[in-house]
């Protein structure tokens, strides 16, 4: 038989298809296995040989857990709303509507080349009417949604209500934004009720700095922007006030990291959720602003510190430059100052804020606040490296304690007060606790810092000077887009109140436009629509991790009508058991994700509250970029073995004209058109090109096309072949050459049955105990590491046993059967057609992973070297239970130990039992 791997693939992909042997059951009696992959949103370019990497892994891993008996579901969808979809619908002029769609035909059709098992009716599309209805439905259960702080759970708003009518705000369980009698609350008008509702609701609105994007027409997430413009299309990106739709995360801060230690994350992801989060515990102190002429003052600054023990080290505070009170404290001098600051201020983005140490920028505010013990006069200066967003956005700076003050107050010459005594020396902050405090009045000479911490805590509640605080840095997740093609917001607006549309009226359409841009004001598209405007509605649209917070759940449920996943259905499947992904979406989505099940938990919809049990991170594969050298001022280029005689520019090369680091110079001409007249100075005749290994881009040209080695090699073979390149979790460059090695593995597999004359050659005799050894040697490796995610040295472990089985002639049907149902994961194609083959009639992917057996591999003999005179001159076997005695007899009697023993007797024959033997003659 020919390895016609074309045929064959096809052949058995059509036989599935017709047969549903993918279609998945509800609440059929097998234990349930749920595997997800975070799926992708489809790119006009399609998938390169980076993409599938974590989808052949839950391929892999979904076929092995059918095998060993388990319902699986393992689907596939689209987040096919979202900002790249919209960016490359404006630029190849088409409507988004037109370009998903043929996206993810394009998509679909590359998926199913490689031979994933997905059950393509529990397709989900987040653009899709029949689920971004739900995805308005869960909106708006988190807008009729409160934190109850008590029972920390969300509850009903309605029930809030209750509390206001009944007992005010005194039975909500903490000092809340609002402090009224039932009494008070009834004397409300609807209007202002409304207005106070929003400030406890888990969707609310209210007006925020955002990253405007006016290029994009859109407002972008921190994550979005990069060094000040957007990290699509690099273009500016400054810090606007606008009415926006927020997530109330942070009120389930807590749960959010208890949650991790129930969940089998890597300890790195868990970390990054954790810093995301930032929980801190310290005090929020109150500095009074002294009197300044001519305006009118603020009570005073709030300021958050996790070190209130320093206290009498504050030489000044620092303001966000977003600060509400900062116009209010700027002196007339200062007006011109703060003014250029803040524009400058606005270029950057939070997060090169705080990345950024080597640059130090602040301006005085000309304001001075009070210390809350000494009575002194504390300047107030505002610096982008204090976020509005952390804490109260002010700080008490401590330069003796924290090298960031420390150095801006070196930068602005502001005296540094040392209450560390000895052990600060001036040149750099001294962050270490339990140091004796010196100039720090009633904690002098204390040294344990949780003690003065404390103390001070208890001065400041008993003086009404602050109070103990828990901090987050997470902020409110912020939860719309002044763009078109997302979910629209099922909300209109009454007299400047948000009102909710009916459930039952859901979905609120996305309505169709051939042409759209930016609404007046920063406003959605949609606000250029008269027919949604009449009618009031919400201009913005959801943001893209709207429909990837909850997509797992209508996997279980895709055509249910009447609720998002029927609650038998989710206790059925859920929670998802193994979840592969990249780590960039390690904050974002993963932790809206978990909000949005914990809040529908919480509701009583599902019956878990983490999504998902375990989280497998796929390192990428990496391009092997190529690049040609061109002399400046010119269109010549350099081979790179001579670039260092000329002052040149690198450009990336098209790895398609380059065959390993040799340049094909006619292709590279035709290539682009002002490249018709390149000219080359060459080596040996050949222009060799430079090379890196980046991220896989297009823009990189170092894209490798699925399809193209599907139709060269096979899908089992690219299959196997991506799994081989080295454990999943890492990161690893593609290198074509090496599929060529796995190509022959999948031929040599053949062989064991067919000859090169395409007879068949396996047989129904038993097997050797050598073969039954390798078998289950193979089965008990391939078991532990196909069930540990280490593909990588399963694939070796199958080239090693069809090695073997070639040696042994081990081609007999028992074991030929029980290698190809391991096979079947990594090569499913192949296996099901040697299967049909060895006479089976039933699908390969119906048959039980085989059981290892223990006494196959219990060594009963072993081969010993065999030294003379400590040369090793042959090999004996022996059994392993041989006596000394039987050991010498066996060894005297041995013609090649005879041979070299040259007709001299043995003076000792050591015997080291299950290791080695030597005659000394």
């Amino acid at each position: 038989m020919e390895y016609q791997f074309n045929s064959i693939e096809k052949k058995w992909q059509e036989v599935w298809k017709q047969n549903q042997t993918y279609r998945v059951s509800n609440h059929i009696n097998k234990p349930t296995f749920y595997v997800l992959d975070m799926f992708p949103y489809p790119s006009g370019a399609g998938l390169h040989v980076g993409h599938p990497l974590g989808y052949i892994a839950s391929d892999i891993y979904s076929r092995y857990k059918r095998l060993k008996g388990f319902n699986i579901l393992h689907p596939m969808g689209f987040d096919s709303f979202g900002l790249p979809a919209e960016q490359y619908a404006i630029e190849t002029g088409q409507h988004p509507a037109d370009t998903t769609e043929k996206n993810i035909a394009t998509f679909k059709r590359q998926l199913d080349l490689i031979g994933f098992c997905y059950d393509w009716e529990r397709e989900v599309r987040t653009s899709d009417p029949n689920y971004y209805r739900w995805t308005q439905w869960i909106f708006l259960k988190l807008f009729h949604s409160w934190f109850n702080p008590i029972r920390q759970k969300a509850e009903p708003i309605e029930a809030l209500i209750q509390q206001f009518e009944t007992t005010g705000t005194s039975g909500t369980g903490k000092h809340g934004p609002h402090n009224f009698s039932a009494e008070q609350w009834k004397q409300m008008d609807a209007a202002k009720q409304q207005e106070i509702l929003m400030d406890y609701r888990l969707a609310f609105s209210a007006i925020g700095e955002v990253n405007w994007c006016e290029a994009l027409g859109t407002v972008l997430a921190n994550d979005e922007v990069i060094n000040g413009v957007s990290e699509r299309g690099g273009h500016p990106v400054v810090k606007k006030k606008m009415r926006q739709w927020y997530l109330r995360i942070t009120e389930y801060a807590d749960r959010l990291l208890e949650g991790l230690n129930r969940v089998d994350f890597s300890e790195s992801m868990k970390e990054m959720q954790r810093n995301w989060i930032g929980k801190s515990e310290g005090a929020e102190i109150d500095f009074c602003v002294a009197g300044l002429e001519d305006h009118e003052q603020p009570a005073s600054i709030k300021v958050f510190t996790t070190r209130p023990d320093t206290i009498f080290g504050v030489d000044f505070l620092v303001l966000a430059p977003e600060h509400n009170l900062v116009s209010s404290l700027i002196s007339q001098a200062q007006q011109s100052d703060i003014q250029s600051y803040l524009d400058y201020v606005k270029t950057r983005s939070d997060r090169d804020r705080m990345a950024d140490v080597k640059q130090i920028t602040g301006c005085f505010t000309g304001a001075y606040a009070i210390h809350p013990f000494t009575r002194k006069q504390i300047p107030i200066w505002i610096a982008e490296y204090v976020l509005a967003g952390y804490g109260t956005g002010a700080i008490m700076a401590v330069p003796c304690g924290d090298q960031r003050d420390f150095l801006f107050a070196q930068h602005f010459n502001i005296p540094i007060t040392n209450i560390f005594g000895d052990q600060f020396t001036n040149d750099h902050a001294q962050s270490h606790k339990d140091l004796p405090l010196t100039n720090s009045d009633f904690l002098n000479s204390m040294s344990n810092t949780k003690q003065a911490i404390d103390l001070v805590i208890t001065r400041i509640e008993a003086g009404v000077l602050g109070k103990r605080k828990v901090n987050y840095k997470m902020h409110d997740a912020g939860f719309s887009r002044q763009r078109y093609w997302g979910e629209p917001f099922p909300i209109q607006w009454k007299n400047g109140t948000a009102i909710a549309i009916d459930a039952e009226k859901l979905p609120l359409e996305l309505p169709h436009v051939e042409k759209y841009g930016p609404g007046p004001e920063g406003e959605g598209p949609l606000a250029n629509i008269p027919e949604w405007t009449s009618q009031h509605l919400e201009t913005s649209t959801m943001p893209g991790y709207a429909g990837s917070s909850w997509y797992f759940l209508r996997y279980m449920d895709p055509k249910n009508n009447e609720t998002f996943c029927d609650r038998s259905v989710s206790d059925y499947w859920g929670p998802v058991d193994v979840y592969i992904g990249g780590t960039e979406h390690a904050v974002g989505h993963l932790l809206y994700s978990r909000m949005w099940t914990k809040v529908l938990y919480d509701l009583g919809y599902i019956g878990f509250d983490e999504p998902f049990k375990k989280l497998v991170n796929q390192g990428m594969i990496q391009g092997s970029s190529r690049f040609a050298y061109r002399i400046k001022g010119t269109n010549k280029f350099v081979s790179a073995g001579l670039k260092q005689q000329y002052d040149t520019d690198s450009i990336h090369v098209d790895v398609h004209f380059v065959d390993g680091l040799v340049m094909d110079t006619e292709a590279f001409k035709q290539w682009k058109p002002d490249l018709a007249d390149a000219e080359f100075i060459l080596e040996n005749g050949q222009y060799i090109c430079g090379a890196e290994v980046e991220k896989m881009s297009k823009s990189k040209f170092n894209t490798v096309n699925p399809d193209e080695l599907v139709a060269r090699y096979g899908a089992d073979t690219f299959r196997m072949y991506e799994m081989f390149l080295g454990p999943i979790e890492q990161s690893k460059p593609w290198d074509t050459q090496g599929i060529e090695g796995v190509h022959r593995f999948l031929k040599k597999l053949i062989r064991l049955m067919y000859n090169d004359k395409q007879e068949a050659i396996w047989n129904e005799d038993s097997p050797s105990e050598a073969s039954l050894k390798t078998l289950h040697r193979t089965i008990r490796k391939i078991d532990q590491d196909t069930a540990q995610f280490s593909f990588n040295t399963a694939v070796s472990t199958f080239m090693v046993c069809v090695n073997e089985f070639t040696e042994q002639k081990g081609n007999q049907r028992s074991i030929l059967e029980q290698l190809l149902i391991i096979l079947t994961p990594y090569a499913p194609h192949l296996c099901e057609e040697l299967w049909s083959k060895l006479g089976n009639t039933t699908s390969i992917l119906d048959a039980s992973f085989p059981v290892f057996e223990e006494k196959y591999l219990i060594e009963s003999e072993k081969d010993y070297p065999v030294s003379i005179n400590g040369k090793v001159r042959t090999n004996l076997l022996l059994p392993m239970d041989a006596a000394q005695t039987d050991v010498e007899a066996a060894v005297l009697a041995n013609e090649i130990v005879k041979k070299w023993m040259e007709g001299n007797p043995a003076k000792k024959i050591i015997f080291v039992k299950g290791k080695m033997i030597n005659v000394v003659v």
